[in-house]
């Protein structure tokens, strides 16, 4: 089942006068099926932070759907955003956006927080995330007091707070040394094999892609190729790096 489908997506950027015009997407089709692990790659410009900024409704596209369980994000009301995003999205991001004054358990249990739902369920449910991803034993320290790999652990854990359809990452890998690295994608294997959680996550890392179902890559704005995986993860990774080689041989993401 496709929980989340884009239909020939564009996005045309206009510069303030109108004299110029960037097609920074330009009929993106895709989707993503419940439970899947799917990386985006590209050079930088290929259209990669666009397109995560649509999907997680901070930008609108020129033409095209994106359909999320079936609801085009085009019908979501305005003043309806901030509460789907919080209900039916999970974010991670590369510099973890924890608070420095929560403790670990806090920040994960900050969606439910906001969303006002019971302590008590909250606090159980955090529990049960901080088991899964090994992070019980600092649940009670604050992020200055954590490595990185265990920030973004704690980032993963607050992403999967209210259930969401999709977590989006972006370029949770980025900051991190191969031990945090290697840290942050067990986190995301495990919510995908325990919990069933769907990831769309953006990367320039080779590595981090190479353990994903398929990865999706994209040139001047346009799906220029999509891999699946078939045989060894290290098989997998030496074909994603010769196409990105054929691209250009990027590793940055600075679009």
């Amino acid at each position: 089942m496709s929980i989340l489908e884009v239909r020939n997506l564009q996005k045309i950027y206009t510069s303030r006068f109108g004299t110029n015009q960037v097609r920074a997407l330009r009929s993106v089709t895709f989707s993503v099926e419940q439970g899947e692990y799917v990386a985006i790659m590209g050079e930088s410009g290929s259209g990669k932070t666009t397109l995560l900024n649509i999907l997680a409704a901070l930008d609108q596209p020129t033409g095209g759907q994106v359909l999320l369980e079936g609801k085009d994000l085009a019908s979501v009301r305005d003043s309806e955003l901030a509460a789907f995003r919080r209900d039916h999205l999970g974010f991670v991001f590369q510099d973890f956006m924890l608070l420095d004054g929560l403790t670990v358990q806090e920040n994960i249990c900050l969606p439910q927080i906001i969303a006002k739902k019971p302590i008590a369920q909250m606090e159980a449910k955090a529990e049960k995330l901080c088991r899964l991803f090994g992070i019980e034993k600092i649940r009670n320290k604050y992020p200055a007091e954590i490595s990185g790999g265990e920030k973004q652990r704690t980032a993963v854990a607050r992403a999967l707070m209210n259930q969401p359809y999709i977590i989006l990452a972006d370029e949770p890998t980025g900051n991190l040394d191969s031990k945090s690295c290697k840290a942050v994608i067990d986190s995301f294997l495990q919510a995908k094999q325990q919990i069933g959680a769907t990831i769309f996550m953006v990367t320039h890392d080779s590595y981090a892609a190479s353990f994903c179902d398929r990865v999706i890559v994209l040139k001047d704005g346009m799906v220029y190729q999509e891999v699946k995986k078939t045989g060894t993860r290290r098989e997998f990774m030496d074909e994603l790096l010769d196409i990105l080689r054929n691209l250009g041989g990027d590793s940055d993401d600075n679009e």
